[in-house]
């Protein structure tokens, strides 16, 4: 047997099966909070007369009270572990969504989003992706970019499902049982695999028999020294990243969520549209794959340039398209901006783990999640109010496509800082 494989008797390596876990409860968390809430929109517009800008607020609540309690998840992970908090997590969105399928209030339908919110944050990337940095060290990107490709997952599993309970059962009915998919599937499931550390159960990283830095010849990809999230914030690697990821996620998703009104104002059909985004969301789990694989193989700093210049390319995309235009476009953008879309979370956790260590990884990814998840949340807002402003989509994308000006340059900027005291 290898020193190195750690697959004694024939068992397949534990950290295995957490991959499978986390991919799982990306599938389902960012499945039922984010793909399936625009199925909601005209439901619940016909059953109360709310506007569908009242609706929508609901996505940015979603989207920010994820990223405002990032930073304590990330804390609770350090401190308690994955297998703690994960439960307690789908706990809380579960409950959301319970609540959301009984109100009748606006109010409540928002606190019912910050519930979901919440919870997510506390069953979704914080924790996963502590647990897939801890089981895996040579194979960290790849094992990372499967797990996140459950993001894609939830959109091709969760969002038909939903779709299917609307019409059969109506809207309470649908997020009634979002609620008990969340409890009986992510709980017992957390509780039954979920181990945060190999240590736990008497293992280590990539299934050695041993520490690899104690197996003559074996390549080690070498963690920073370790950092605590006070320390990291006084470093500029750790201000570089958030302006990256906060201006890259910021354009990302105005690019997915603007473009689909505009092709429907230049005719393009809502069917095509539908498919292209299908095809956004096909491209974007095989990206999240990708760029976990490029990660293990060039400095996640590169890998996270390319996906942002890719972005930037679908964003140039759009500028070509107007009435006339070739109809192969919108598949261009589609993939294009899928696929670097796909790179924000191999490539953020990669750059917390090498650059400040896994002694607080929780609490650094939870604030660096922060960013990305603010700018998400404010991307297509931002896009709804300037064409509101200016009666076009132009100089929207023009000004998502310059933002990458600024977070390219900045992330090629980024140096492993070097350990600081309190």
């Amino acid at each position: 047997m290898s020193e190195v494989t750690g697959q004694r008797n024939g068992r397949i390596f534990y950290g295995y099966y957490l991959v499978a876990a986390t991919f799982v409860f990306m599938l389902i968390c960012i499945g039922c909070g984010s793909y399936a809430f625009s199925l909601f929109v005209r439901p619940l517009e016909a059953a109360f007369g709310w506007g569908r800008g009242q609706v929508m607020l609901g996505f940015t609540i979603f989207f920010i009270t994820m990223g405002v309690t990032s930073p304590m998840v990330g804390r609770l992970v350090d401190r308690y572990g994955a297998r703690t908090v994960i439960p307690l997590g789908a706990a809380v969105m579960g409950a959301g969504f319970v609540l959301v399928s009984q109100m009748s209030q606006l109010y409540l339908f928002y606190i019912g989003y910050v519930l979901i919110g919440a919870g997510a944050s506390g069953m979704g990337q914080v924790p996963s992706s502590a647990i897939i940095s801890n089981w895996f060290k040579k194979k960290r990107g790849t094992a990372i970019g499967f797990m996140a490709a459950g993001i894609g997952g939830g959109g091709f599993v969760m969002a038909p499902v939903v779709g299917y309970l609307i019409t059969e059962f109506g809207w309470r009915t649908a997020y009634f049982s979002m609620a008990v998919i969340i409890w009986v599937v992510s709980i017992p499931l957390a509780l039954l695999v979920v181990r945060t550390k190999p240590s736990e159960m008497g293992l280590y990283p990539d299934g050695a028999s041993r520490p690899l830095d104690a197996v003559p010849g074996t390549p080690v990809v070498a963690d920073a020294p370790s950092f605590t999230l006070k320390q990291a914030m006084h470093t500029p690697t750790f201000w570089l990243i958030v302006l990256s990821f906060l201006f890259g996620c910021f354009s990302s998703m105005g690019l997915t969520q603007g473009p689909v009104p505009f092709f429907e104002d230049i005719g393009y059909p809502t069917q095509t549209v539908a498919a292209a985004l299908g095809v956004m969301g096909v491209a974007s789990a095989i990206g999240k794959v990708l760029f976990g694989w490029l990660c293990d193989r060039m400095q996640p700093k590169h890998a996270w340039a390319i996906g942002q210049a890719l972005q930037a390319a679908a964003a140039l995309v759009l500028l070509q398209v107007g009435v006339g235009s070739l109809p192969g476009l919108i598949w261009v953008w589609a993939v294009f901006l899928g696929l670097g879309v796909g790179a924000w979370l191999p490539t953020l956790s990669m750059l917390g783990s090498t650059n400040f260590g896994l002694l607080a990884y929780g609490a650094i990814f939870g604030a660096l999640n922060l960013a990305q998840s603010t700018g998400t949340a404010t991307g297509p807002f931002f896009a709804g109010l300037m064409y509101d402003a200016t009666g076009t989509y132009h100089w929207v994308f023009v000004t998502f496509a310059l933002l990458y000006l600024v977070g390219i340059p900045a992330i090629l900027l980024v140096k492993r800082p070097k350990p600081l005291s309190d």
